[in-house]
């Protein structure tokens, strides 16, 4: 009996572009915040709703750009296996194109990640490697660079943190969008610092359109915080993409005031978001108590949903109504 004909099974290019999941990447809602934000006449203080991504943050945007750069390249093809450390985001954003398209992903994750996110990962088939959470991210990229780099030919490192694709999914998409969605008038651009792309390319872009807003990086306020996703520069490994020239001003923000405005967003404006996003928001509303009447936008990364079994961001419903009551500091 005759063998049965294979069918050719297209390559990733051909599935990148057949890939209609994909093509929800970006173009997500700016959502203006009204209950949270101090009450200064003429301020307007807008978030941009990652989450609406298909995989459920803002880094679908760097991970689908670095993907189709190597793809194009060949520097991902058949048979190898991205490679590359997360605290969860990127990783959750690999795995889903990995899953999406056919090939192998192997993450380098601290073990002190929510159940959420470990579960997601185990659900799109990641491998993961989790690394001592003590050392935190510079841990995790110093043990994905070492295990790629014994293992060149096949394997693809994707280096977020140094790959120029991270940055201009935001020169192309974000930074676009907002001007688009804000009519350009947008006078202050607020956003965290883990990357750095989010900033880097968004501000680049601003820059280029002839924005005149300001730019502020929020950082963590230690090197010992609980903002996941985020990284105390002065204490870290520096990301190859950073550019400081970019910032006109840098703004450090407690955790405990995130974690505070984590539920003061959800029970004033209805939004379930990531500590990262909520300390966003704490910057934010710092700089327009300072600065006044304005159009600030910033950026909500994730939605809360990955951080609910984390009792130190959400508390018990006394500790939210707290929360609301005494407004973050």
């Amino acid at each position: 009996m005759p063998h049965a004909r294979r069918t050719p099974q297209p390559d990733l290019a051909t599935r990148l572009r057949q890939s209609d999941l994909l093509e929800s990447v970006g173009n997500t809602p700016l959502l203006r915040l009204r209950r949270v934000p101090p009450p200064v006449k003429g301020a307007e203080l807008w978030a941009k709703a990652e989450w609406w991504n298909p995989g459920g943050s803002v880094k679908d945007r760097a991970a689908l750009g670095i993907v189709r750069d190597a793809v194009s390249t060949g520097a991902l093809a058949a048979g190898r296996t991205l490679v590359d450390a997360s605290s969860g985001n990127t990783g959750i954003s690999y795995a889903m194109l990995g899953a999406r398209l056919g090939f192998e992903v192997h993450l380098f994750v601290p073990n002190n990640v929510g159940v959420e996110r470990r579960r997601l990962l185990a659900a799109y088939g990641a491998r993961v490697t989790w690394t001592d959470a003590l050392h935190g991210m510079d841990g995790a990229i110093d043990a994905a660079r070492a295990w790629a780099g014994r293992r060149v030919r096949t394997t693809f490192y994707a280096d977020q943190y140094s790959h120029d694709a991270n940055w201009r999914a935001h020169f192309e998409g974000t930074a676009r969008e907002i001007l688009t969605q804000t009519s350009g008038r947008l006078t202050h651009f607020i956003a965290g610092l883990g990357t750095t792309g989010t900033f880097v390319g968004s501000v680049r872009r601003l820059r280029q359109e002839g924005c005149a807003a300001r730019a502020i990086a929020c950082i963590p306020d230690s090197p010992y915080h609980g903002l996941e996703g985020w990284k105390h520069l002065p204490s870290a490994h520096t990301p190859g993409i950073w550019d400081a020239r970019l910032a006109d001003e840098m703004l450090e923000v407690r955790t405990e005031d995130a974690y505070a405005m984590v539920r003061a967003l959800a029970a004033r404006e209805g939004l379930c978001v990531g500590p990262s996003g909520a300390a966003a928001v704490v910057g934010a509303c710092r700089v327009i108590e300072r600065d006044g009447p304005g159009v600030y936008v910033t950026v909500l990364p994730d939605s809360g949903l990955k951080y609910l079994s984390q009792a130190e961001v959400y508390g018990d419903a006394r500790a939210s109504v707290h929360a609301v009551r005494e407004g973050p500091r």
